[in-house]
């Protein structure tokens, strides 16, 4: 019988598996693996514990995501996707974009494209309804 092969890491194997790691740290992960590893660990913390339900989580990270300061148009994508499958509405994304636009109007310029196309999705994927 073969020995099991364990990866030095596990939370970095899983984060590619599930297609969320971040292409960008990829260089990271290339010049110090464990580094790159304890990051996750510590970036998962409020993720999986914590008081607030999932869907302010999500509606947190989109208004990060699109704040002036970051305009990461992958995470804001990713993250309204998960707030709807939270339950979040289209108009509590939509007032979290509005809330970080205090950052600057280029908020809206990012995410609101991107909230018409991730609601039309979500509702086609729910039910095939109407995405009004």
């Amino acid at each position: 019988m073969g020995d099991a092969i364990v990866s030095d890491t596990p939370v970095t194997d899983e984060y590619i598996r599930k297609g969320e790691f971040n292409p960008l740290w990829e260089q990271m992960r290339a010049m110090d693996p464990q580094f790159m590893e304890a990051y996750l660990r510590f970036r998962d913390v409020p993720h999986q514990n914590g008081p607030l339900p999932p869907k302010f989580k999500e509606l947190i990270l989109v208004a990060i995501n699109a704040a002036t300061t970051h305009l990461y148009a992958p995470g804001v994508r990713r993250h309204m996707a998960n707030a709807f499958k939270a339950g979040a509405t289209k108009e509590e994304v939509l007032e979290t974009i509005q809330l970080v636009t205090i950052m600057g109007i280029h908020s809206c310029n990012l995410a609101i494209p991107i909230l018409v196309e991730e609601h039309e999705k979500y509702c086609h994927s729910r039910d095939g309804g109407n995405p009004a």
